[in-house]
């Protein structure tokens, strides 16, 4: 034998003890120690392997015979559930459809059709099976019984959670009344059920763990709590909690309250654009675009837009559009794109004029929503508790230097001339709730040198300025001001803010041709609706929010 014959002979004889010695490592079992078994222990973990195995083989054997016997079983309900044909507008059937928040004792009796979202079902053995039914941010209990003549026991198990669901049902009136739906004084007693678009991936998380209090989950901790993280990832199932439901019906019901006070006050609304050449507030705060090979901005305001429609003699005019501001702002309170509320209108004599209709819209806003959408309000509150809010029928006014001092009164140090910070706007709101019983009001006549260049100066002291802030439970939800509408006096004002003048040569255009006095302001939606309800973070207020972090969903 060769010498090469020799060396892959001992090759070969290597690699089978290296696989018999792997085969003998892998048949040895380590214990929680790391250490190998010993006989009497493997002995007993052989035996505690057969009971499971054995456990588990029982359970499919008695699985399929269960299977088997349900097969088997005549099926009386296959006519009354099932998956319904993709709905693709084949027929218009003439059905009378009844929504959930519309039932009543005043139905008792009635048979009633009804679309909803199945939120959960509760069986109780195999022949009964309650539902909660949900539609927008009314709730109501459902009934399954099997009677083996149109239920069947097939019918009780077929609806999944969250599955959208058309049935059939008679509203009676239960015994007790269902105090985990909104709708308490009727039950559904279904007879038909069909599943119109069912789930057809997990869930990220359960619609009851989304919609439960800070105060069920300190009484049972055990009980899964949804991050606003993990919501705002996953924000279509998020926003199917009744409480999100009620909460942008309520951001809608400020929106068309703003509306629609100003539109009795003979306000236009206009449509400003939001692609500018020019930074609309000054500063580095602003969005930059590209713009067919230059650059263009996001509108941070409608501010310069709303000033040239009141010299184009417009009058009164509001705007209700997004704002963006490139901010990195990691806060409660701010995000990069906002649904700003926005008005302007010229006076016949006094800013405040404007300043004190604004105040009075505010009031307007607030006394119906406790009024109109009591409802939504009640259901807000069930899940984030909060206290109404203590308003007069006046906004309280306080000048600035006032403030100042019943913050100095209580311990802060802050100078003269010093805007308020998030903290000092806070001690404030607390300051004024103790001492004047109200969580609505308003500061007049800020330091010229932190409001923007369009501001008017203060004409009996020029370190202030006619400019407003509107404060609701200590933060603030307005800023606004009489503008400038002197030309020479706009152009003096750009220069000693550092403005590039040359940047607003149109703007500058339009008071040059002659324009009114004219004051206004613009409201933060999602600020409003967020203190309204007392919610602890803007991003709850917001529909898909957007800050320096979150461009998804």
């Amino acid at each position: 034998m060769s010498a090469q014959e020799s060396n892959t002979v001992a090759t070969t004889e290597q690699q089978q003890e290296v696989a018999e010695l792997a085969t003998q490592v892998e048949d040895i079992v380590l214990g929680p120690d790391g250490n190998p078994l010993s006989k009497k222990a493997l002995k007993k973990l052989e035996k505690e392997r057969e009971k499971e195995q054995r456990r588990l083989e029982r359970e499919a054997r008695e699985a399929a015979e269960r299977a088997a016997r349900e097969a088997s079983e005549v099926d009386c309900a296959k006519e009354n559930y099932g998956k319904a044909p993709i709905n693709m507008s084949q027929v218009q059937s003439g059905t009378k459809w009844t929504e959930i928040k519309d039932l009543s004792a005043e139905l008792a009796g009635q048979t009633v059709h009804v679309q909803a979202r199945v939120q959960g079902s509760r069986p109780t053995g195999n022949k009964m099976c309650f539902l909660v039914l949900r539609e927008g941010s009314a709730t109501a209990q459902g009934l399954l019984v099997v009677d083996n003549e149109t239920i069947s026991k097939q019918m009780v198990k077929f609806a999944n959670s969250e599955s959208l669901v058309s049935l059939v049902a008679k509203v009676v009136v239960p015994s007790e009344p269902v105090k985990s739906c909104t709708v308490g004084d009727v039950e559904l007693h279904v007879s038909r059920l069909f599943v119109i678009s069912e789930v057809s991936v997990t869930l990220p998380f359960s619609i009851d763990s989304a919609s439960r209090s800070e105060l069920e989950r300190e009484q049972d901790p055990t009980l899964n709590h949804v991050l606003l993280f993990t919501r705002l990832n996953n924000r279509v199932v998020d926003l199917r909690t009744t409480a999100n439901n009620a909460i942008f019906k309520l951001q809608a019901a400020v929106s068309q309250l703003f509306r629609e006070y100003l539109t009795n006050e003979k306000f236009t609304e206009i449509h400003t654009p939001k692609i500018i050449s020019a930074a609309s507030e000054g500063g580095a705060n602003v969005f930059r675009v590209d713009y067919f090979k230059r650059n263009a901005y996001l509108a941070q305001s409608p501010q310069l837009f709303k000033q040239m429609c009141i010299a184009a003699d417009f009058g009164k005019v509001y705007e209700i559009a997004p704002v963006f501001r490139a901010e990195n702002s990691q806060t409660h309170r701010h995000l990069t794109e906002y649904v700003g509320l926005d008005l302007e209108c010229a006076f016949r004599e006094h800013y405040h004029e404007v300043m004190n209709m604004i105040g009075d819209m505010f009031i307007y806003i607030f006394n119906n929503l406790e009024k109109r959408w009591a409802v939504e309000l009640a259901t807000v509150r069930k899940q984030y508790p909060s206290e109404p809010i203590q308003v007069g029928a006046k906004p309280l006014k306080l000048e600035f230097k006032d403030a100042v001092a019943l913050l100095r009164k209580h311990g802060e140090n802050i100078g003269d001339f010093d805007d308020f910070t998030t903290k000092t706007e806070k001690k404030l709101g607390r300051i004024v709730r103790e001492e004047y019983g109200t969580d609505f009001y308003m500061v007049d006549k800020f330091p010229l040198s932190v409001r923007p260049f369009y501001t008017m100066p203060d004409p009996e002291n020029p370190q202030y300025s006619n400019s407003y802030d509107f404060f609701l439970r200590g933060e603030e939800i307005m800023s606004g001001a009489q503008r400038i509408h002197d030309a020479g006096m706009l152009k003096e004002r750009i220069s000693a803010c550092g403005v590039p003048i040359d940047d607003l040569a149109e703007y500058i255009k339009a008071f040059e041709y002659g324009c009114p006095p004219h004051a206004g302001g613009g409201v933060g939606l999602e600020r409003v609706v967020m203190f309204y309800l007392g919610l602890e973070d803007i991003r709850y207020s917001s529909l898909f929010p957007r800050d320096p972090t979150r461009l998804e969903p």
